[in-house]
């Protein structure tokens, strides 16, 4: 079976995207778990944080700029945000490929989960 975030980034499965540029794409999770609940993929399918190497790291601090960015344009940035990644079955991860998720609009908890 085929990687559906992989799918959303290709445009095969329509998605209301919120932010794309040459490298990576947000969109809402259709799950949210906060008023605001958006998860940023890479377009290159990379199955979790553990397939980054030195070679590719950079994908990383370009979606934490793209968190940033999201961040700030929907206002977050004024009261506070979380961004999570889970890596692994036990990490909570579900879907097989890298995504972050930024969430906000309401206090958060801890520990996570």
């Amino acid at each position: 079976m085929e990687c559906i975030f992989c799918k959303i980034a290709r445009k095969e499965i329509p998605t209301d995207l919120i932010y794309e540029d040459e490298r990576v794409v947000a969109f809402n999770d259709i799950n949210p778990q906060a008023p605001v609940h958006v998860l940023i993929i890479p377009k290159n399918h990379l199955t979790s944080l553990l397939d980054i190497t030195q070679s590719n790291a950079d994908i990383i601090s370009h979606i934490f700029l793209v968190a940033k960015k999201l961040a700030e344009d929907m206002k977050l940035n004024e009261k506070g945000f979380r961004i999570v990644n889970n890596c692994g079955k036990e990490g909570g991860q579900t879907v097989g490929h890298l995504h972050f998720h930024l969430l906000g609009g309401r206090s958060m908890t801890w520990p996570p989960g």
